[in-house]
């Protein structure tokens, strides 16, 4: 297969194009709207910046390319020093733009609670809201809350299944059953990137090519659905996913959008992006799911926008916490511009801006992050230089002429998907597993035994697949 050349200068050229007043609507707020509406406060909902890749070592994604991977800057999982710059600039982007509107005086000091940062306890969420923190406030020492111990997962980031049984989970399989024509055809329809994967890594001359592994693979992918934990994919669609994810992050981190020598094009690094997306999409954005998995944040987020005191609150987590509460919410996140990943780039904010009429609040909720340029670069940003914003659309709910939804609404679609969560029965089941091909039908636990009612299909006997 011929690689599809473009110099750099052509790729930047591609992505550079910030302009247009539907990717500026924060910084861009007319003086009609400024004299009906005053800003209350600010909810931030934000996925960490740059980091190293998760593994490190004799990490999978290691082993399928004679390449040397980029020498980071944090041990595995943390974030970079690359994202450290970037989440201080973005910091300080939020405050010359909350400080323009008003809502907190220049070189504040926050008093009470009116001011709040909450992160998970890993590192990499920690940092970023530390170095956000020194962006947005460099005169006040802001102390980021956090419960557990380094790197530990809070419960209320972890998007993890609270409520379990088995009707729930067919009811969970089912929609992934149908999600883009179900998993076996949204693998299919990435092949062709796949195979371009392969040749960028040189994937046949690897080390794992001595254990015939020289292709990716997915027709033994499995789901894992247990209380207690985060829903789970196993098999071979596991190792791309993995693969693509240090893929983007190399070529953000090394300023360089060729891979190894390999120059791709903004479309081909969407494409690599997009093996990502279905692993994400599958595992945490069936509303069924959904509701479960987000079901903390969607409270601690209704909490913030209806807490009186508070004027700004910085919560740091995830991409599967930011694409959990949009699925749970019926959110549509827009197509991204100015990325290469499609719809919560790397360092993005969920954005809910608190507006009042003087009678009635609303809100307007964005999209806000940084373009590759932007990430690349280290540019310093600015209201005159911000960063991508674009808004969020509520399916169901009708935006005023101003592009506002009303408070109450958008609490009412919130108080929805608690409901749904509080009416899912909870019952002790045993782990199961079902592949793309059989879910609809089939479901086994570990030991290979079926359920009750289930048609025979796949059987699980050592951790090996056996049709029957």
């Amino acid at each position: 297969m011929r690689f599809m050349k473009s110099t750099l200068t052509m790729s930047l050229s591609a992505i550079l194009v910030i302009c247009g007043t539907s990717v500026q609507a924060q910084t861009k707020r007319s003086e009609a709207f400024h004299a009906k509406y005053k800003l209350k406060e600010v909810v931030v909902m934000s996925r960490h910046n740059i980091r190293s890749p998760l593994s490190s070592g004799g990490a999978d994604y290691k082993r399928v390319t004679p390449n040397a991977w980029f020498e980071w800057t944090s041990e595995s999982s943390q974030l970079s020093l690359r994202g450290g710059v970037l989440e201080t600039e973005m910091g300080q982007f939020f405050r010359k733009w909350i400080v323009s509107e008003g809502l907190l005086p220049e070189n504040y000091r926050p008093t009470g609670d009116e001011v709040l940062f909450y992160a998970n306890s890993r590192q990499r969420t920690f940092a970023t809201a530390k170095y956000f923190s020194a962006g947005f406030l460099p005169f006040a020492n802001v102390e980021i809350t956090h419960k557990l111990q380094e790197d530990k997962m809070d419960p209320v980031f972890t998007p993890q299944f609270t409520k379990m049984n088995d009707t729930y989970r067919q009811q969970v399989l089912s929609e992934i059953n149908v999600m883009n024509g179900g998993p076996k055809a949204w693998m299919d329809a990435q092949q062709a990137t796949l195979t371009l994967m392969e040749q960028v890594i040189d994937m046949e001359h690897s080390p794992a090519a001595k254990n015939d592994t020289t292709h990716f693979w997915y027709n033994d992918t499995q789901f894992v659905l247990e209380k207690g934990n985060e829903p789970k994919m196993t098999g071979g669609y596991t190792l791309a996913n993995s693969v693509a994810d240090a893929l983007v992050l190399q070529c953000y981190e090394t300023e360089n959008f060729a891979a190894f020598g390999h120059e791709l094009t903004t479309e081909q690094w969407r494409a690599i992006c997009a093996v990502k997306e279905v692993y994400d999409a599958l595992l945490f954005t069936t509303h069924a799911a959904a509701v479960n998995l987000s079901y903390p944040l969607v409270s601690r987020i209704r909490e913030e926008l209806n807490h009186s005191g508070r004027k700004f609150m910085f919560l740091c987590g995830h991409d599967s916490n930011l694409a959990s509460i949009g699925a749970a919410l019926g959110f549509k996140f827009p197509e991204t511009q100015n990325a290469l990943e499609l719809h919560t780039p790397i360092g993005s904010k969920l954005v809910f801006e608190k507006w009042s009429d003087g009678q009635d609040d609303y809100v307007a909720i964005n999209l806000v992050y940084q373009a590759v340029t932007q990430l690349q670069g280290r540019s310093l940003l600015s209201l005159d230089v911000p960063p991508m914003v674009m808004p969020v659309t509520v399916e169901g709910l009708t935006a005023n002429s101003d592009g506002l939804y009303r408070l109450a609404d958008l609490d009412g679609r919130m108080a929805t998907a608690m409901a749904e969560y509080e009416a899912i029965e909870d019952a002790p089941t045993s782990v199961r597993t079902v592949t793309e091909e059989q879910q609809s039908d089939a479901v086994y636990n570990l030991q290979g035994q079926r359920l009750e009612g289930m048609q025979r299909g796949i059987n699980i006997v050592g951790g090996k697949k056996i049709m029957q």
